[in-house]
């Protein structure tokens, strides 16, 4: 059995800083993780390209659901370019329609700006009405592998939905479970899917913001912070 993967996902300076001193083997690289992430500064590429670990940008021009219209699809690779420019190693991408379903004409157009820059399929799958015809279409796009959470809000909940996914992927593609994988769950985690790398944000909560800042709109509370000593503990209980 390969060494087991760690992907962290990092929203700041100090997040990609933290994930690189507790020994991530890949970054997951966002802004605004507070609603699931999106597209990074280009300031934080560049710190990123920096980094001794791979790092995969998050290309995600909005929060809210993953429905995307000709403008968004423009920004979106537009920021793919800016990934390739920085020399990232991949991107992280989803796309849905309405009803759920993958939104294969978008995803193709990103995965052609990406000009065979390696892509993550996101959790966008974790809203699909038919999972295992979500898993095919990922693999005939070329995605190299899905973020999951199994349709759950967390790993955990969705993990015989993730073994099921994996099961179908029969090797075509990477299933990596994340959503709430901490040291005290990804034990279960890897017991039922064994041979799986694994996304977490391995975070702590932040200083409150003072009064001041949050009456003036400027935060809605405490922030999480990567915390380096969670990533190595959660890296030394995958084995």
């Amino acid at each position: 059995m390969r060494r087991r993967l760690l992907e962290v996902c990092v929203d700041d300076a100090a997040g990609l800083q933290a994930a690189i001193e507790g020994g991530a083997d890949r970054i997951e690289l966002c802004s605004a993780l507070s609603v699931g992430g999106l597209t990074p500064s280009p300031g934080l590429m560049a710190l990123a390209a920096e980094a001794p670990v791979p790092v995969h940008a998050m290309i995600r021009p909005r929060a809210g659901a993953f429905l995307y219209d000709e403008a968004d699809l423009r920004q979106m690779e537009n920021d793919i370019r800016t990934v390739a420019g920085f020399g990232l190693e991949g991107i992280v991408i989803g796309a849905n329609h309405a009803d759920g379903r993958l939104d294969e004409g978008a995803l193709a157009r990103l995965l052609s700006a990406a000009e065979g820059l390696p892509a993550t399929l996101h959790r966008a799958i974790d809203l699909v009405p038919d999972v295992n015809a979500a898993v095919d279409l990922a693999v005939s796009l070329g995605f190299e592998r899905i973020l999951t959470s199994g349709g759950e809000k967390t790993a955990l909940a969705g993990l015989e939905r993730i073994a099921g996914m994996l099961a179908r992927a029969a090797g075509r593609i990477e299933i990596m479970p994340g959503s709430g994988i901490t040291v005290d769950t990804v034990g279960p985690i890897l017991a039922r899917l064994a041979d799986v790398d694994i996304h977490a944000s391995c975070s702590s909560p932040g200083a409150e913001e003072p009064e001041n800042v949050l009456a003036l709109g400027f935060a809605t509370g405490p922030q999480k912070r990567t915390d380096a000593l969670k990533v190595r503990a959660l890296k030394a209980r995958m084995g």
